[in-house]
Order: structure tokens, then C-alpha cells, then sequence
């Protein structure tokens, strides 16, 4: 996402251009007001003039107005459902049962003109739950919980299923790990309960900046991918937005979801290690950093090496003191080799069974 000042092209469209030049699919760009969501034309059509032409998101809060003008120029909007009709109050307000279906009546009608917008334009919508923002209509009947979150969502859902539009997205967004993986769970089985199946959009929200950022994107992205849950991600950092490209695509690495550079199976060493680890991956990522999707393991003795790197496609094993083994997989193919030369050896072994690129 991009947080340059939107009306400033130039600004906006290359950082637009760094983020997909990092490796992202698609960018969503801030739209504050009618003039911001106007201006998403002149952008689109400067990045078109570069050669650029991925997918825009429009993130709107508050204001239907602005998502009605935004859903006839870019991709998706993303509107916020604790926000896009309700309003926050400071004094706190109960609702009765016919209270709260009137304001379901009230959002039904107010959502009407963005469908009869994103059906004629071909638009996608993108619900977007944020534990943060949540309605207090929503708060006063389910609190501020994952249950509240999802409940919020499927309100927005059901409108757009009764108005047969489905070219959604939902998402589950929070700053708290645990809410972001309790309530998109939540938000799968209720789903399921009512037969409903639509792509998910998963990320931590002001996950921080540095090793922080990082530990905390990959757990809550990286927990529900490894429960089969999820089609696109957002890594959230305090930083430079391309910088989360890279977070992103290691996360999706690390699940195996998808592979973007070389994996490197090392082991941590210990007293049994029979040359320099540390020294020696570097050497070796260093000439194969190119090979993408290519699995190699280094490890340091005998012990961990055909068991432990069993995943990997090439191995790279301390035999003794000095001396290296060369694996294909879980075959040996060179034995005693001077460590001097093996890392020579293992690109000949890489050449020779034709995975060199």
C-alpha cells in the first residue's frame, strides 16, 4: 500500500512502480476524499504510459461517495464495514432488536449505489473487518472481539449476496496476532455453515517495523496459510512499503506456498561440525543465490546430513575433517572431495543433472 500523498502523481506512481518492482501484484493507494478517488485516473493512466498495468485497490474509509467514484476507475475498493455507514460515538449506545434491523435496512440502501457501480464496471470489493474500527452497533451486540469482526463482515456479505454480487474479498485485519488468526478461522467455518466460499485477504495491520514486523506477520499470515487458509497476503511494516514485498514472499517460501529464490537447508553446527558452516553457506549461496525453487542442504557431520536435509535437492555433508560428500537428494554422488573444491563440485554436480540456469 502506498502512503505517499495521492494527489501527488509523480510521488504515487513510482513508488507504485517500486513496490511491483519488488515483486508486488497488485498496490493499493490511500483515497481520502472524492478529489484523492478522481485522481486514481491520472495515475492509472501515467502507469499504463510506463508499462505498468497491475491491478489498483482503493482504500476508502468513511465515505460512500468516495468508493462509488473510486469503483468506476481502479480494480477493487476496499471498504471498511465498521466505518462505511456507522459512525463512532463517544457516549456508547444500545440498540434494540428492531433498532439494529433498521440500521441493517439503512446500510442495505446505502450500499446499493456501489453494486449497480462494481456490476457495471466489473469492480471487486474487498470487506475488509479491522478489529480497530469496528461499529459501535457492532461492539454493543458482540463486543469488540474476533466474533464481532466477523459478524460485521458477514452483515456487508449477505447485502451484496441478496443483490446477487459476488465478486468479493474479506478480510480479517488486527494489530494483535491472536485476534487475526481466531476470528479468519471464525470467519472460515462460518463460511462454510452457510455455504458460502469466497477468497480471503490475510494480514497483521501495524505490525511494527524491523525483526518485530517481521515475527509478527509471519506467525499470524504464516499459521492460517499452513491451515490451507488464505489467497492473497499483505506483509504491514512501519517502512518503506517495497520492503514488505520481500517479507512476503519469504513467508510465502517459508509455507512452500510459493518459491522465489533458492531454499538453503543449513544446520546450526555443533562440536561435530567438520568445517566453516557459516563461511561455507555464504560461499555457496553466493554462486547459486539465482537458482529459484533449488534446495540445498549444508550440513556440517554425517549425523544430521542424509536424514536431516532429506527435503533437500542437493547436500552438501562434512565426512571429516577437510573432506565433503556431495548428495543428490538421498544419494551419494561424490565422496572425499578436498573442501577447497567442493563447492566447485557441487555446481558441477548442479550442471550435470541439469538444473543450472
Amino acid at each position: 500500500m502506498t502512503n505517499t500523498n495521492t494527489m501527488d502523481t509523480e510521488a504515487t506512481v513510482t513508488q507504485t512502480i517500486r513496490i511491483i518492482e519488488a515483486g508486488g501484484e497488485y498496490v493499493r493507494i490511500t483515497t481520502q476524499g472524492i478529489r484523492e478517488a478522481e485522481h486514481l485516473a491520472v495515475i492509472k493512466k501515467e502507469l499504463y504510459r510506463r508499462g505498468y498495468r497491475n491491478p489498483l485497490i482503493a482504500d476508502i474509509h468513511f465515505n460512500p461517495k468516495v468508493a462509488e467514484t473510486a469503483a468506476r476507475i481502479v480494480e477493487k475498493v476496499r471498504i471498511n464495514p465498521g466505518n462505511y455507514v456507522d459512525k463512532k460515538t463517544s457516549v456508547p449506545k444500545s440498540y434494540s432488536d428492531s433498532e439494529y434491523s433498521t440500521e441493517l435496512e439503512r446500510i442495505h440502501s446505502r450500499l446499493l449505489p456501489l453494486i449497480k457501480i462494481c456490476k457495471e464496471f466489473g469492480t471487486v470489493i474487498r470487506i475488509g473487518s479491522n478489529h480497530g474500527s469496528l461499529s459501535d452497533r457492532i461492539v454493543n451486540h458482540y463486543g469488540n472481539t474476533p466474533l464481532g469482526m466477523v459478524e460485521s463482515a458477514m452483515e456487508f456479505l449477505r447485502i451484496f449476496e441478496a443483490e446477487n454480487f459476488n465478486q468479493i474479498v474479506l478480510s480479517m485485519k488486527a494489530s494483535n496476532v491472536r485476534v487475526v488468526i481466531d476470528s479468519t478461522r471464525l470467519l472460515v467455518e462460518r463460511l462454510k455453515s452457510e455455504n458460502l466460499y469466497y477468497p480471503l485477504h490475510l494480514g497483521v495491520t501495524e505490525a511494527g517495523e524491523g525483526e518485530d514486523g517481521r515475527i509478527k506477520s509471519a506467525v499470524g499470515i504464516g499459521s492460517l496459510l499452513m491451515d490451507g487458509i488464505g489467497d492473497t497476503i499483505r506483509v504491514s511494516l512501519t517502512e518503506a512499503p517495497e520492503a514488505e514485498i520481500p517479507v512476503a514472499l519469504n513467508i510465502l517460501q517459508a509455507c512452500r506456498l510459493r518459491m522465489s529464490k533458492p531454499e538453503y537447508i543449513s544446520c546450526p553446527s555443533c562440536g561435530r561440525t567438520q568445517f566453516d558452516l557459516q563461511t561455507t553457506t555464504a560461499k555457496i549461496r553466493k554462486h547459486t543465490s539465482h537458482l529459484i525453487g533449488l534446495k540445498i542442504g549444508i550440513m556440517g557431520c554425517i549425523v544430521n546430513g542424509p536424514g536431516e536435509m532429506a527435503d533437500a535437492d542437493y547436500g552438501y555433508v562434512g565426512e571429516g575433517p577437510g573432506r565433503i560428500t556431495l548428495y543428490k537428494q538421498n544419494k551419494i554422488k561424490k565422496r572425499n572431495i578436498p573442501e577447497e573444491k567442493a563447492v566447485e563440485e557441487l555446481i558441477n554436480l548442479i550442471k550435470e543433472n541439469g538444473d543450472w540456469k
